[in-house]
């Protein structure tokens, strides 16, 4: 028998239960007879048809299976559920710790020896790591890539951060019904994740970062020939890192999530990823909220010209050398002694990798935006932090102060941002509360406030904007999220009236509401909890458990808090 594998106590043996199990595979095909103790690869698919921007995984799962057979184990490929931005509401946001259990109890209670996840719509990608990371199983991790431009009027539109764009243009009056249904159309031209640096681009390019992607493959288009090769070799490397027992644990080291956080920056990524990475490295039990972001983004240029801190596509990025092109180009940026899932070091990886375009891959000497690219910000009105991504900010915003102006909900928000008589100006605050981790629950993408109409016809296109929500990575403007704690806890958030004068000074990370002490006592003892409508099922468990975003919203009961937190429980195999 070879090395003794945690697949062997379901297979090995004239037992009932080696029997049995051997039985339920060979009846689906697998000749058992030949079975000799072969690892057992499973590989996790989030494709689904509600989720277009997943629906090349269903090819890629199959040249994983050709390298795992080719490499000597068994390919049992599962579903788990997917999570797609664009149909699923309020948030797949909501969604994406569900989908980590998902992840960890598949991996928990079958013969799994090793896992290949296959991710590619944002909360995909951290909630498959976050289980593996759980199970802390041999796991690489593959994604599908993104999307093809879509054309309008002979411009490449990005994903996301288009649609924003020309729906202000449709809102304002300036383009008709019908040109604002052909943009829609030009950019639903084919599945894939967002072809710019939202959030699916920055955590796939994060988790080249982290060593549990190959290097290269996040920003390779969605049909390249490329994606399936190496798709392929890693369903071959799973194979022999099971053999190796090169684990999770193992990889995704402190330093190798300081290399992830320093990536991100240089792309000017989104701020989603302050949110996963947090709850990633979470689950190892790796503090890296806020020090390691503000350090990192302390010194960390943007050195990617990508939308939507820059112009360009995915497709000129990838061109120009992708994340390993970023990397290198990061030098002693980041540590490149840490492994990664080939068992390389990483200055090893990127000994022989060159930049093709310096304009669109810019110098650290040159970059496309100075320091910080992503701050995280405290005060009163965030004594656990709130996060703005510096890079789609107003230069003339970072240091400013003016009257709040208070949406209590987000359909308040809507139902009144247009109204003529909305007593606002320029200078005035936009605070949208009530949109956090429990509030809805799941905190949905809506911080990018719409600039109240009245203002966009006197000429201003940017406001400071302050919310407990998140907002698409393929957002832009001078928005503050992720205020922890959220409105529905009832920190100083809850409490701000219209009126109030809140000052922000992003240089030097500040965020505050000038109330006293004592008038904030005097609000909080007049303040009650919003009373939620979920009353059982998913939901209650999610605002029972979630924790803030300055733990990465994970639930509290996932999130281990000592090493026998990490330990993970093998089930007793016997008759079921």
């Amino acid at each position: 028998m070879k090395k003794k594998l945690r697949s062997h106590r379901w297979f090995f043996g004239p037992n009932e239960t080696g029997i049995l199990h051997r039985g339920a595979l060979q009846s689906a095909g697998f000749n058992m007879d030949e079975y000799t103790g072969q690892p057992v690869i499973g590989i996790a698919n989030t494709w689904g048809e509600l989720n277009n921007c997943n629906m090349s995984l269903r090819s890629i799962a199959e040249e994983v299976k050709k390298g795992v057979r080719e490499a000597g184990g068994i390919p049992l490929e599962f579903p788990v559920i997917t999570l797609g931005e664009e149909l699923m509401k309020p948030t797949a946001g909501l969604y994406r710790n569900l989908l980590s259990m998902d992840v960890e109890e598949t991996l928990r209670s079958y013969p799994i020896d090793g896992v290949v996840l296959l991710g590619n719509c944002d909360k995909t990608v951290p909630g498959l790591l976050m289980g593996a990371v759980s199970a802390n199983l041999p796991a690489i991790q593959l994604n599908g890539g993104p999307k093809k431009a879509g054309i309008y009027k002979g411009k490449k539109l990005g994903s996301g951060t288009d649609l924003w764009k020309y729906w202000e243009e449709w809102r304002m009056g300036n383009i008709s019904t019908g040109e604002w249904e052909k943009v829609g159309k030009a950019l639903s031209c084919g599945f894939g994740s967002c072809n710019t640096m939202g959030t699916a681009s920055t955590m796939n390019g994060v988790l080249e970062a982290l060593g549990v992607m190959p290097l290269g493959l996040s920003t390779l288009p969605v049909d390249s020939k490329k994606r399936m090769t190496l798709s392929r070799e890693a369903g071959k490397r799973i194979v022999v890192m099971v053999a190796e027992d090169l684990r999770p644990a193992s990889v995704l080291t402190i330093q190798a999530f300081q290399n992830a956080i320093a990536v991100c920056m240089a792309l000017g990524g989104s701020t989603n990823a302050v949110i996963h990475l947090t709850a990633i490295a979470g689950r190892l039990n790796i503090p890296v909220y806020p020090e390691i972001f503000n350090a990192m983004g302390a010194k960390v240029p943007c050195i990617t010209d990508v939308q939507p801190a820059g112009k360009n596509l995915v497709d000129a990025f990838d061109t120009a050398g992708g994340i390993p092109a970023v990397m290198q180009r990061l030098g002693d940026l980041i540590d490149r002694n840490v492994i990664t899932y080939t068992g390389k070091k990483l200055k090893t990886l990127l000994s022989k990798i060159k930049v093709s375009d310096d304009s669109v891959i810019r110098k650290l000497t040159d970059p496309a935006m100075h320091a910080p690219t992503i701050s995280i910000l405290f005060g009163n009105i965030a004594p656990l932090g709130a996060v703005i991504k510096v890079a789609a900010a107003s230069p003339h915003l970072l240091q400013h102060s003016g009257p709040a102006f208070v949406f209590d909900s987000y359909e308040e928000m809507l139902n009144s941002i247009d109204d003529e008589k909305l007593p606002v100006d320029a200078s005035t605050v936009l605070l949208l509360r009530n949109a956090g981790p429990k509030a809805v629950p799941g905190m949905p993408e809506w911080g990018m406030l719409p600039i109240p109409k009245k203002l966009r016809r006197q000429g201003i296109e940017d406001m400071l904007r302050i919310s407990d929500a998140r907002m698409s990575g393929t957002s832009f403007g001078t928005v503050i999220l992720h205020v922890a704690p959220e409105a529905a806890m009832g920190g100083t958030f809850a409490l701000i009236r219209t009126g109030d004068r809140i000052t922000v000074d992003i240089p030097n990370r500040k965020l505050h509401a000038d109330i006293s002490d004592a008038e904030l006592a005097e609000r909080k003892a007049g303040w009650s909890a919003p009373e939620s409508l979920h009353t059982r099922g998913y939901p209650k468990l999610f605002i029972r458990e979630v924790l803030q975003a300055d733990e990465g919203c994970d639930f509290d009961f996932l999130k281990p808090r000592n090493d026998a937190g990490l330990l993970f429980i093998e089930p007793v195999v016997g008759r079921s």
